[in-house]
């Protein structure tokens, strides 16, 4: 499954549009993001690929988890989430 890296800074209509292609393409996909503002950002992407994949047909759930990451040698507690079709 492949994993989409959000930061604070991601614009949500650009990473929705990437959730929307792999979702179509692969049938799922990983969203991570570090941090509030991340979160934030990863959330309303989320929310707007939904938008753009329900005209085709797809109902799009989203699965939000906890997961260890590294980012410079350092471990990091992120949140995922699994966005795949009902």
């Amino acid at each position: 499954m492949e994993v989409l890296k959000v930061s604070a800074n991601s614009q949500p209509k650009a990473v929705a549009g990437a959730i929307a292609a792999v979702l179509r393409e692969q049938g799922g996909v990983e969203v991570q993001a570090v941090g509030a503002g991340a979160v934030n950002q990863a959330v309303k992407s989320i929310s707007i690929a939904r938008g753009y994949v329900a005209p085709n047909g797809i109902d799009m759930i989203c699965i939000p988890a906890f997961a260890k990451i590294e980012i410079d040698g350092e471990e990091r507690t992120a949140i995922k989430f699994q966005v795949e079709p009902r």
